[in-house]
């Protein structure tokens, strides 16, 4: 049986209770005039399906000069997307990859047993302003792929699955839903969908998933005869039939589920792994430094610093 932290077989479910099992709402940190709100992990929920890490990323303005620069740094155990609405990011990795994240697009990285990238606002962006938004998530790998060789994939946006009709539009991110599966390669069962809904529009959540969760991105939804506004993570028992309904002046958001996993995992800075010991042993090798012959390497192309690994 999966594990799910708060699912109890014993309560009952459908008209009896409250359909959704969790609202958070992110709390906001001003990183130097760059909004980020970070609805998983919780205190209420660890994961919802894979996703164990759930950052909104402003909407923020910088002005000529300024940018991002996410020094190279390690992880292990996980996946990782951006997804991005507004911006552009300069992605490279130990694998070689030299890939800009663009709005629409999808970039998977798999780290597995160990993979080092940077993000960066480079190569002329700094000249002009420029806007950013977008999302940040890591998906936890299954105790049978934490130790995968790592990989990259990219797919750009016009390779992504579109479903519309009914004032709705989805385009999988992720996964599967719907009837349609996204391009990227999977080791688990979860969907990631982007969606947009006229005013009044209802979306059906998919019902071949065991958990899942709406982030609002803009607008207003409701369910259950309750409204919930952008920046809020709505989380729903397993086995319920869900709609949401966009409000008066319509609504964006993302869908996210899938498999849980077989237990938690413990999170350290940029790790995650099923247990303690794995933890330990990327702490070492990334504090060790061997970029020529130890598990990590820096990126080709931006191999000039690091971020250290932290006190603790």
């Amino acid at each position: 049986m999966s594990w799910n932290p708060l699912f109890d077989t014993t309560v009952p479910i459908g008209d009896q209770v409250d359909q959704l099992e969790t609202l958070i709402v992110p709390r906001a940190r001003d990183l130097g005039g760059f909004e980020v709100r970070r609805a998983l992990p919780h205190a209420r929920r660890q994961m919802v399906g894979p996703f164990i890490f759930f950052d909104q990323m402003g909407p923020a303005e910088f002005l000529t000069g300024q940018g991002i620069d996410v020094r190279p740094h390690p992880h292990i155990g996980l996946g990782t997307v951006t997804y991005l609405y507004q911006g552009r990011l300069h992605h490279r990795d130990s694998l070689g990859t030299d890939q800009w994240i663009e709005p629409g697009a999808v970039n998977w990285m798999k780290a597995g047993y160990g993979i080092t990238h940077s993000e960066r606002t480079d190569e002329g962006m700094r000249d002009v302003p420029f806007s950013m938004f977008g999302i940040q998530t890591w998906l936890a790998l299954p105790e049978g792929h934490e130790d995968d060789a790592p990989l990259f994939h990219h797919s750009p946006k016009a390779e992504l699955p579109v479903l519309e009709g009914e004032g709705k539009q989805m385009r999988l991110i992720l996964g599967s839903a719907y009837g349609v599966e996204a391009p990227v390669p999977m080791p688990f069962e979860v969907f990631y969908g982007d969606v947009k809904l006229e005013a009044g529009a209802q979306l059906p959540l998919p019902d071949d998933h065991e958990d899942r969760a709406v982030y609002v991105i803009d607008g207003t939804i409701s369910q259950g005869g309750q409204s919930y506004a952008a920046g809020q993570m709505l989380i729903f028992r397993p086995g319920d039939a869900i709609s949401v309904q966009a409000g008066d002046t319509g609504a964006r958001i993302l869908i996210l589920g899938g498999e849980t996993l077989s237990g938690p995992r413990h999170i350290w800075w940029n790790f995650v792994a099923s247990s303690k010991e794995r933890i330990e042993a990327a702490k070492e090798a990334w504090r060790a430094g061997d970029w020529a012959h130890g598990r990590f390497q820096l990126p080709a192309g931006d191999d000039s610093e690091f971020i250290p690994l932290p006190a603790g």
